[in-house]
């Protein structure tokens, strides 16, 4: 039996490669004799990094502007002349407090470093995972780190954030960075949602970064201001689906550069390996520390398990918690599911023995299909 082990990361309790690692503890105990191939996956999200190390890219750390301007040390992963980076470790919710003052303020300046660095390390090939952002500023602050100028209409240099977008009059492009127009920018996203409207960012997005009503309104109207200004310097129409993510961050990207959007679990199998992976693979085990009604949307776990049952081979899921129907999860090519929170005394006890309980819930799922 040649079993393949690709979670994504358990949030809050287990990485991806910690979580891994538990369920082939899990697979030992009832097979025994088995050959195990362990590759962490990611939805193009938070954890994209960690993928990529856990796949053979070489580890990398920069020191950068955080979302509120205090330096933090952000890590991302090199192979040859392709980076990852993502915008949590740089300009990340969990690096600020959220308040509507945070939501307001927070900048994507320190992401744009990061591909800076990626750029001075030779990169040809930038991969930027989305999410987990703190910032609502349409990627101005990135962009602003590779060379864009913002100004008011009385001349004056304007800084980084979204809330000082409808401030900007003009914008000189001029000064962003040259090698951006050989490089290929691949920015991975898992939701649809517009720049700005009723599904973009600021409304969707806002309030989880601390804005009330009121900031959300004004970030909104940030975001369109910015995409005029976009478009008038471009041609471009920036208010796409996937736009919206990471607070608008590529919208600025997809104005001056070849950036593409693309699905997120689609660009880091593509990046680890995961169908290669797959091709010699007898049984699947994927899973999160979630699975629920908006699992079936580009999450990691459901996306490799009809990948899987494309080709054939059966899919196992463990996760932290499961709300959706085994009748439902089968559709995806899900044969067996167990979820951690079935074993836990309670939600302390899931948190505090996430491993042994992940190690045992895999063991559970291969004993119900009889493995």
């Amino acid at each position: 039996m040649r079993v393949l082990i690709s979670p994504d990361k358990f949030k809050g309790t287990l990485t991806a490669a910690q979580a891994a690692a538990a369920m082939a503890e899990g697979v030992r105990r009832v097979l025994p004799q088995a050959e195990i191939v362990q590759l962490p996956i990611a939805d193009g999200g938070d954890g994209t990094v960690d993928a990529a190390l856990a796949s053979g890219f070489t580890q990398r750390g920069t020191r950068v502007t955080g979302p509120r301007d205090a330096a933090v040390e952000a890590r991302w992963a090199l192979r040859d002349r392709t980076a990852v980076i993502e915008t949590a470790a740089a300009s990340g919710l969990l690096l600020t407090e959220p308040s509507v003052e945070s939501a307001l303020y927070s900048h994507s300046y320190g992401s744009g470093q990061l591909i800076g660095a990626a750029l001075d390390a030779g990169a040809t090939q930038i991969v930027i995972g989305l999410g987990g952002s703190a910032m609502t500023d349409g990627g101005a602050g990135a962009l602003q780190a590779l060379g864009l100028a913002l100004y008011t209409a009385g001349g004056a240099l304007l800084h980084s954030g979204g809330t000082v977008l409808p401030e900007a009059a003009r914008l000189e492009a001029s000064g962003l960075d040259p090698r951006l127009a050989g490089v290929v920018l691949r920015i991975a996203t898992d939701v649809d949602n517009h720049l700005y409207g009723a599904d973009g960012a600021a409304h969707v997005f806002g309030p989880q970064k601390g804005a009330d009503a009121p900031a959300v309104r004004r970030l909104d109207e940030a975001l369109r201001h910015w995409a005029g200004l976009l478009g008038s310097a471009s041609g471009r129409d920036v208010n796409v689906a996937g736009a919206g993510a990471a607070g608008g961050f590529a919208a600025g990207f997809l104005a001056f550069t070849g950036a593409r959007l693309e699905r997120g679990f689609d660009l880091v199998a593509d990046l680890v390996g995961f169908d290669a992976a797959l091709a010699h693979a007898d049984l699947l085990i994927t899973g999160e520390g979630r699975v629920d009604a908006g699992s079936a949307h580009g999450k990691a776990p459901l996306a490799a398990a009809e990948r899987a049952r494309d080709r054939g081979v059966p899919a196992a899921l463990v996760a932290g918690d499961i709300t959706v129907p085994r009748e439902r999860l089968a559709q995806h090519g899900i044969v067996s599911a167990a979820s951690v929170m079935d074993l836990a005394a309670d939600a302390d006890d899931a948190y505090a023995r996430a491993a042994h309980l992940v190690a045992l819930a895999t063991q559970r799922a291969l004993e119900s299909i009889g493995a």
